[in-house]
């Protein structure tokens, strides 16, 4: 229920002691979501009403100083979302060499968080149709693209664009559409050309766009089985345009000819993230598991933001769940989306040099959470995550969280598998042979038999022939990837 007193704070979803800079960006951010000529939905102008209100009062120095002196003491505790970090440990030792601290960061609904509507899509289908994508794979994915429009509920807006070395669009971005003429539309498609992936997203975010709306989940799926060639920057260019107007992006590629290292780049621009779809009969489980994943949205967009400390490097950070992938390192990181059903799980490595290591306490992070629940039209309020970690010369033995233990033993094997690729990447293919093998050692100890064949059998190409199998080194990548956001799931039950 809302409050009979507006906090100003809360409704621009700013910190109380937030700079005017902040403020002002919060208050456009605001109006800009929910301006009377883009929204009609009921109660809308009231919210927006309030978000003026606010911005008067909090952007004048005076008047704000007065306003403070009327305010309750602080709650912390955050309504809407909940939050749990865990660290591989509570202190460090004073050493001249650097120090590893893993934190696990996990963020989920509240449990009331049932009582807010499930929130409508605009979803666009950005299908590649050059002529690699004959037979099989068109008729799947034609298949697969029918099956969604008849699921749509009424408030989804479904578009779906086809593209090869010039794009089309084949369902133009609606409500209420003819869905036996749509599906007219979509048999007809037919394959021809080369891949081009920036024209069709260029086209793809237009029709987004056409229809967006915060209150949506507003998100691009490319299915494609081809390299793109000469457009990758214009491509991610793009991809930091949709980031920016909270538009999320998959990449789903098929057989072993599309580039993962830039699909995957793609989408973590936007907080989203790549899938390897082997073989065409699967193009319709993964489609149909991706449009149930973001029909049951809580939050769309989840943004570290932080301050870099002196002597403290952020090194590495990978999204666990609800989707595995890697996490671009900078301020701010966009996290990935929350489900309603499971939460996000976000493991960062950070490096402590000795320079660090000449005070009692020293700050890890100092940053804030900023979470957008796509059913609430106003922010929610943010969570400040500020974390010390104290230093001792002779620091007490203890054992990392059991869930820290656990995901890093399975993160291990993915990053074993990088090393590995890195490594061939490089012409140094012993080297990447040898990380296979000893993937290959710890998986075998996980009862992961078939992964452990497929490991020594790319070790040996490798050795031999200086090259990955068609396939292998994406069966390793996905596959390692899938058994980190299983053991995650099971470790949280």
């Amino acid at each position: 229920m809302r409050s009979n007193r507006l906090d100003h704070y809360a409704i621009l979803g700013v910190f109380r002691d937030a700079s005017q800079e902040e403020i002002k960006r919060a208050y456009f951010d605001s109006a800009q979501r929910l301006h009377p000529d883009k929204n009609v939905a009921a109660g809308e102008t009231e919210l927006f009403l309030e978000v003026q209100q606010a911005y008067e009062v909090l952007s004048n120095p005076k008047r704000r100083n007065l306003y403070d002196a009327t305010l309750p003491p602080l709650i912390e505790e955050n309504t809407f979302i909940k939050h749990n970090v865990y660290f591989s440990r509570s202190n460090l030792a004073k050493l001249t060499e650097p120090q590893l601290v893993y934190m696990l960061l996990e963020v989920g609904p509240r449990e009331d968080s049932e009582k807010l509507s499930t929130p409508p899509l605009n979803i666009c289908l950005l299908l590649d149709r050059s002529t690699s994508m004959q037979g099989d794979k068109m008729d799947m994915v034609k298949a697969t693209a029918i099956q969604l429009l008849r699921n749509l509920r009424q408030e989804d807006v479904l578009s779906v664009v086809a593209f090869s070395d010039f794009a089309e669009v084949i369902i133009p971005a609606a409500l209420n559409l003819d869905n036996k003429k749509q599906e007219g539309r979509i048999q007809m498609m037919q394959t021809s050309g080369a891949t081009e992936i920036f024209n069709g997203l260029q086209v793809a975010l237009k029709e987004i766009r056409r229809t967006l709306d915060p209150s949506r989940v507003n998100h691009i799926i490319l299915l494609t089985d081809g390299h793109t060639y000469g457009d990758e920057q214009a491509c991610l260019g793009l991809a930091e345009e949709a980031a920016s107007q909270n538009i999320g992006i998959t990449g789903m590629g098929i057989g072993n000819d599309w580039n993962d290292i830039f699909l995957d780049a793609l989408a973590s621009k936007t907080g989203g993230s790549s899938a390897y779809i082997s073989k065409p009969k699967d193009i319709q489980r993964l489609l149909v598991d991706k449009f149930n994943a973001l029909v049951s949205t809580y939050a769309d967009e989840v943004l570290l933001e932080f301050k870099e400390q002196e002597h403290v490097k952020i090194n590495y950070v990978f999204r666990l769940q609800p989707e595995g992938g890697s996490v671009q390192v900078e301020s701010p990181m966009r996290l990935g989306p929350i489900l309603r059903d499971t939460s996000l799980h976000v493991l960062l490595e950070f490096v402590v040099n000795p320079g660090a290591l000449n005070v009692d306490v020293f700050t890890l992070l100092n940053g804030s959470l900023k979470v957008s629940v796509t059913a609430r039209p106003t922010p929610v309020p943010p969570i400040r995550l500020i974390f010390d970690r104290e230093v001792k010369i002779n620091p007490s033995p203890e054992a990392p969280p059991a869930r820290i233990l656990f995901a890093l033993s399975r993160l291990n094997l993915y990053r074993m598998q990088d090393r590995a690729r890195t490594a061939a990447g490089q012409g140094q293919y012993n080297v990447a042979a040898r990380h296979l093998q000893n993937l290959a050692t710890h998986l075998l100890s996980q009862g992961q038999h078939s992964l452990a064949k497929t490991a020594l059998f790319e070790a040996d190409n490798l050795e031999r022939k200086h090259a990955w199998s068609a396939s292998g080194n994406k069966e390793i990548k996905y596959n390692t990837r899938a058994l980190l956001m299983a053991s995650t799931k099971e470790n949280t039950r």
